[in-house]
């Protein structure tokens, strides 16, 4: 089950002409594809940044509708080969990406579709996740439209503007023979707003319609020579014809006065922080009406050089504000003014950061400081010079407060896994340890220092390859379901089957894709109405080769856990080992669960959920307990007993009575402190007379206790 379902959401897909569409930028996207007469859609689930998968497959019920194929594909490379149905065919079809990763793993697809060209408008939907707000590496997807010579669109961040884009890019796509990319970033994809509605179109010609009269042309497969021919096609008539659709249509636009000192360009997608800059600097309005000259690239590849050089004459010195490195587009201005001759100043990197988000404080401070340089006239009195009396600069605390990097969530049914490999590590001695891509990696932190290495989705095996040649220890290998699923099949177990590796790989199968928002698998348990599920992990790795396999179906058994890992570590078998622990994601599980224990208790049946405490008196004090389960639930709290000065362990009300704590402490020998209780809603008469008759037991014997207690007080009558 996705982490947020879109059910209700996407019945605004369904409107028409004269209505006005109002919600977040995601569905704003699907519902403009519907509107321009997409034959078919894809992706890997989780991309772009977030739910446009989710969206899509709420939506299924439309598409199929309209005759719209909808595919949620095993990775981004197969969103991108399923693009080849618009190779031969005038369809127009559409897929996402996350970012660099998807565009990294997609490559190979996308340098093949990108040579021999479409005849059908083909879009990837790109989630630009750059910034502060990312979870991946910090890279742009921008080079991989100039390596391969695909457009890319950069829209502004209003849904007016995302939807036209997408129209845009089709029409741009069919003009010019090129696939194009379109990126939308993190706030983009969640932005709120409205837009004025079109009727959905049914695709002209549908995929089931192309089945029945197959075509093919043999110039647009990538072999030689036609691979020859394609490269000149780029130049010599895709580039010419997308330049001249890129002037006519005017997908470019230009603010503000025809005339000034000074200009800026900037990509679509950075407008609305430039807007904000400038009018805290005075020079914009509300409505984002500029008195600086500025150039908006809503196409950031390629560039229309005449273009620009006709918003640069007249002007002393233009900044080029361009987020992260390299500065791409700033590199190809500055191309177009030495060769036009021109000496004017262009300014980016360096009056803006090289490198890193381009938040509001950085955009103002940038821009300001261009302004003061090239056009100090512009600027109010009070801005064009440094405040001599502003207040000093806030104090670099980078040294003093620790980075806060991401963690397991409460309950987690990775945290066990990690503990029982500290025990075995206590044990046995470290060994080489390669993570992969989803929640596992956060082993890598407090708590459990586990893990040095994360290489891409499913290569987890695969990043401790030049380790399984056999040696005193054995590597071992973590990867989770969905990377599994992904590329870990063939390009981790495969490999390791085929090179007869002695590592041992940890397949952590928490039943989802649970780091891209909980969506299923092949692996995944649940019945999904329009998707298979419930092949298990296990016959896929029978199938491939591997001798040696065990199943773990509760990973809370951190005893059981631990001698599985000791046992792979130390047994005779010759090839790779495998460990499967599984269950279910606690997020997925408590979005299950919690409406149906909260529809229970209102409607006044049984209901019973676990509790898990600490018991003072037996605590000793060492914390042991929260070294090896780590779980934000387990915390501290000063004893009432006044004779112990130390703090002992506390379960707050965060609990989900996962029993992790329990189980840790049981198979590591710990204190035996923790305790489970089950909190009963509803209870059924007996029961309930039972805990009154409990409940007066407990107090006699707590005021016995107590009347025994030596304690301190202040003696009547002094100070």
């Amino acid at each position: 089950m996705a982490e947020r379902s879109f059910r209700k959401e996407v019945q605004q897909l369904r409107i028409g002409a004269g209505e006005t569409f109002r919600g977040e930028g995601i569905l704003a996207i699907t519902k403009a594809l519907l509107e321009n007469g997409v034959g078919y859609v894809g992706g890997y689930q989780g991309a772009p940044i977030s739910h446009l998968m989710d969206v899509l497959a709420d939506a299924e019920d439309i598409l199929a509708e309209l005759g719209v194929r909808f595919e949620a594909n095993a990775s981004e490379a197969a969103a991108t080969a399923m693009l080849a149905a618009s190779v031969h065919y005038p369809i127009r079809g559409a897929v996402t990406y996350k970012g660099p990763v998807g565009a990294n793993v997609a490559s190979d697809a996308l340098a093949n579709l990108a040579s021999g060209g479409v005849k059908g408008g083909a879009l990837v939907i790109v989630g630009e996740d750059y910034g502060e707000g990312s979870s991946i590496m910090q890279e742009r997807s921008h080079a991989y439209a100039m390596k391969s010579g695909i457009w890319l669109l950069d829209p502004r961040p209003n849904l007016p503007s995302i939807t036209e884009a997408v129209r845009n890019g089709f029409e741009l796509s069919e003009a010019s023979n090129t696939p194009v990319m379109m990126m939308v970033r993190i706030r983009a994809c969640h932005v709120h707003g409205a837009f004025e509605a079109r009727d959905n179109v049914a695709p002209p010609l549908s995929v089931r319609d192309a089945l029945s009269n197959p075509q093919r042309d043999t110039s647009r497969i990538v072999l030689p020579p036609y691979s020859y021919r394609h490269e000149q096609e780029k130049v010599t008539q895709r580039l010419p014809a997308a330049l001249d659709h890129i002037r006519a249509h005017g997908l470019n636009e230009r603010f503000g006065p025809e005339t000034a000192p000074v200009g800026i360009v900037v990509q679509g997608g950075m407008y609305n922080g430039l807007i904000r800059a400038l009018q805290r600097l005075g020079l914009a309005d509300l409505h984002g009406d500029s008195l600086v000259p500025l150039y908006v690239m809503n196409v950031a590849y390629p560039v229309v050089e005449d273009e620009f050089l006709e918003f640069a004459e007249g002007k002393e010195a233009v900044l080029v504000v361009e987020e992260g490195t390299p500065g791409f587009i700033e590199q190809a201005l500055r191309a177009a003014l030495h060769k036009a001759g021109s000496a004017r100043t262009i300014e980016g990197k360096g009056v803006l950061p090289e490198a890193g988000e381009l938040t509001g404080r950085v955009m103002l401070d940038g821009v300001a400081r261009f302004l003061r340089a090239h056009a100090p006239g512009l600027l109010p009195a009070e801005v064009r010079a440094p405040n001599r009396d502003a207040p000093p600069p806030a104090p670099d605390l980078s040294d003093a407060v620790p980075i806060r990097p991401p963690g397991f969530c409460t309950g987690c049914p990775e945290r066990p896994i990690f503990a029982a490999m500290k025990l075995v590590e206590e044990e046995l001695g470290q060994h080489q340890v390669a993570g992969d891509i989803g929640c596992h990696l956060f082993s890598t932190m407090p708590p459990f220092f586990i893990g040095g290495t994360t290489m891409g989705y499913g290569l987890g095996g695969a990043s401790n390859a030049a380790f399984d040649g056999g040696g005193e220890k054995r590597s071992i290998s973590i990867m989770g379901d969905g990377g599994f699923w992904h590329n870990g099949l063939t390009s981790s177990i495969g490999n390791a089957v085929f090179n007869r590796s002695d590592g041992v790989t940890i397949i952590v199968d928490n039943y989802y894709s649970a780091a891209t928002g909980g969506q299923d698998v092949m692996s995944s348990r649940a019945d999904n109405p329009s998707k298979s599920t419930g092949h298990p992990i296990s016959k896929a790795l029978e199938g491939v080769g591997v001798g040696w396999i065990r199943q773990i179906d509760r990973t809370y058994d951190v005893t059981k856990m631990r001698d599985t890992l000791r046992e792979a570590l130390t047994t005779d078998h010759a090839g790779p080992k495998v460990i499967i622990a599984s269950s279910e994601c606690m997020l997925n599980r408590q979005r299950r669960e919690r409406p149906q224990l909260q529809a229970a208790i209102r409607e006044g049946r049984r209901a019973e959920k676990p509790k898990f405490g600490v018991d003072e008196e037996v605590c000793t004090g060492d914390h042991a307990c929260m070294r090896l389960s780590g779980c934000p639930s387990l915390t501290l709290k000063m004893p009432d007993d006044p004779l112990r000065d130390d703090p002992v362990a506390y379960i707050d009300q965060t609990c989900v009575g996962c029993g992790n704590c329990g189980e840790v402490a049981d198979a590591a020998a710990l204190c035996p402190s923790f305790y489970r209780a089950d909190l009963v809603h509803n209870p059924r008469r007996f029961e309930a007379w039972l805990a009154r008759l409990r409940a007066r037991v407990i107090a006699w014997l707590q005021g016995r206790r107590d009347a025994r207690r030596l304690t301190w007080g202040t003696a009547e009558g002094q100070g």
